[in-house]
């Protein structure tokens, strides 16, 4: 048990959760200030929805937004270097797939050419 609770202890905080705490810590906050300011101002709910809505906006900017940087900051540079290796690989693979499939539909534009001529 005590092993648990150390591995959870060692592991990095993801800065997205900590960016999320904080957004909609001033978001409650802002919310405090300008419910009590709306009444006597008789803005309505402009002012809260437009708080909630730019926490909204923000909190899905920070979740969109380095999603590949972040995951790269997990793994070892052994871990990326294959993780390229394999993106290379994927694209050569793709791209001579491709060169195949285009030299099989001429063939059968040049076959289907000569039964028409026979």
């Amino acid at each position: 048990m005590a092993k648990k609770s150390e591995k959870n202890f060692h592991q990095p905080e993801d800065i997205r959760v900590t960016a999320t705490t904080k957004i909609w810590g001033l978001t409650v906050g802002i919310l405090a200030i300008c419910v009590p300011l709306s009444a006597v101002t008789r803005s309505g709910a402009i002012i809260p929805l437009a708080a909630i809505g730019g926490a909204a906006v923000g909190t899905v900017a920070v979740w969109r937004s380095d999603q590949r940087k972040y995951q790269n900051k997990l793994l070892s540079p052994q871990q990326l270097e294959l993780e390229q290796r394999i993106a290379d690989l994927e694209t050569i693979v793709s791209g001579e797939d491709f060169d195949l499939r285009m030299k099989i539909k001429r063939l059968h534009a040049n076959e289907s050419e000569r039964q028409e001529e026979n």
